[in-house]
């Protein structure tokens, strides 16, 4: 009797399921679904792409891919994609974030959610072209942008995978990095019944004062050209900083457990006589010494935003290279100033972070830590953030966390619900000398479904494809301590301990 049901039942929920090319004429509340076709297992390319394209493709099964346009406002054109697994959907729903100021769809994202079996779903924010040049005279494209866009591509997936396969996902987790991070804390703040675990990496939460930072470090190395310091000095730099700082953990491996206590100050490679790649001028080390400090306001010597730490040197370019930082300097040209043509040099620190606020904070930032909402639902948030990251200052997230902390009551209380796993030797949301790879959706599924919250997470380092470095990622404040004996380059000769 338990097996006719059972069969019944799945008959039932395959009978009620719409087939690919049906959603075509899927009726959407805000908006209108603009294709849905069968793509053939190994046969997807992004449109315009020639060649042979991100091998993530290649590995993809059959798949309904649905396009859509989202219109909540009359001024918005969101863009989404849904990717539907033709078989083995594990009946969950993966949402992938963006990064920058977004205006693509990140297709490898969505593959490698579909290839785990997830149905998969993405969104351009409402623009085309990772550019602010779309916000003048368009505030609800930039609330798209901010947070709605998201919103809506949610609302919208989960009534196609109903559709589709006849039921609505059990689960839904977000998976998301930078702006991507940003993206998912905002879901958790605005719209906690969206998702059921939450995975935000290196999170541009206080993205209006991270976008002034970037012109402070952009103005520390252009403001006075004999300031700029260029790449080839970066390797002396980094050099110096392991030398004063890297053995402090009781291991030499190349990287800095917690690059705060590192005290480090480049006037050590002050030139002696001339100028080469080893050394600094005088107004260099003036520089770096700004790079390492927090932007401030210079009349209230409140912090604006943290810096980037030691160990950071090998990614300057980012920040420090030749040209402003592109996402900042379009920021304030289209969205606070409305003019294209406006000069970052001029801007002033004593009012900036009050202008960018003004413009944007209610759309672009998190920084209200009352989630309890998300919380209470049983939602569990994974932060995760590299020291060396070259791009967003590694300390704004131990703050949003120490703020969530505090607004929970304390560790014991937060540990349920949100943990931070800070990573020496990573750059921004991968890459870096250090282990920066892990397996984020099953940390996050097996604390969603299974309630083990992350203790201890292995993460490994590859040279060429091959796993050369594995460490274990210890929840925030802890780190991994060597344990005295063993290789320095396996996971079981450190321990997770207090700093």
């Amino acid at each position: 009797m338990v097996l006719a049901v059972a069969v019944l039942t799945g008959f039932a929920a395959r009978a009620a399921a719409a087939s690919c090319d049906s959603l075509g004429t899927f009726s959407l509340s805000n908006g209108k679904v603009t294709a849905a076709a069968v793509v053939a297992p190994a046969a997807f390319a992004p449109p315009g792409q020639t060649g042979p394209g991100n091998p993530a493709f290649k590995a993809l099964g059959e798949f309904c891919r649905v396009t859509a346009s989202l219109t909540p406002t009359a001024d918005s054109d969101i863009r989404i994609e849904v990717w539907l697994p033709a078989a083995g959907w594990n009946g969950k729903l993966q949402s992938v974030g963006n990064g920058g100021w977004a205006g693509v769809i990140p297709y490898p994202a969505l593959a490698a959610a579909v290839a785990t079996g997830y149905a998969a779903a993405a969104t351009d924010t409402g623009h085309v072209g990772n550019t602010a040049a779309f916000a003048p005279g368009h505030r609800e494209k930039l609330v798209d942008y901010g947070y709605r866009a998201v919103h809506e591509m949610t609302v919208a997936a989960k009534a196609l995978i109903g559709a589709y396969y006849g039921s609505a996902p059990r689960l839904s987790y977000w998976n998301g990095c930078s702006t991507g991070g940003r993206q998912g804390l905002m879901e958790a703040l605005r719209y906690p019944a969206d998702y059921d675990g939450i995975i935000a990496g290196a999170p541009v939460n206080y993205r209006t004062h991270q976008l002034t930072w970037e012109l402070w470090v952009a103005q520390a190395v252009h403001a006075d050209e004999r300031a700029y310091i260029p790449p080839a000095k970066y390797p002396a730099i980094h050099g110096a900083v392991l030398n004063a700082c890297d053995a402090r953990d009781g291991v030499k491996d190349g990287l800095i457990d917690n690059p705060v206590q590192c005290a480090f100050d480049p006037v050590v490679l002050a030139c002696k006589q001339g100028d080469d790649a080893t050394c600094l001028t005088p107004p260099q080390v003036e520089a770096a010494r700004k790079i390492y400090s927090p932007a401030v306001n210079p009349v209230t010597k409140q912090e604006i935003f943290p810096a980037l730490q030691p160990g950071s040197e090998l990614g300057w370019g980012g920040l420090a290279g030749p040209q402003a930082v592109g996402e900042a300097v379009e920021f304030f040209q289209y969205v606070v100033f409305n003019d294209p043509a406006w000069d970052y040099r001029t801007l002033k620190f004593d009012t900036a972070a009050a202008q960018a606020d003004a413009a944007a904070g209610e759309l672009f930032n998190v920084i209200d830590p009352n989630l309890k909402p998300f919380f209470n639902r049983g939602g569990k948030l994974l932060l995760y953030h590299g020291w060396n990251d070259q791009l967003v200052a590694p300390v704004n997230s131990i703050n949003y966390y120490t703020s969530l902390v505090r607004a929970m009551g304390g560790e014991r209380a937060a540990g349920s619900a949100v943990r931070l796993f800070m990573m020496p030797g990573m750059n921004h949301c991968a890459g870096g000398e250090g282990p920066n790879t892990f397996d984020r959706m099953r940390v996050i599924e097996q604390w969603v479904e299974g309630g083990l919250a992350p203790e201890r997470i292995p993460a490994t380092h590859s040279t060429n494809g091959v796993v050369d470095r594995t460490r274990p990622l210890c929840p925030y404040p802890q780190v991994a301590k060597y344990k005295g004996n063993g290789s320095i380059d396996e996971a079981v000769s450190f321990a997770c301990a207090a700093p």
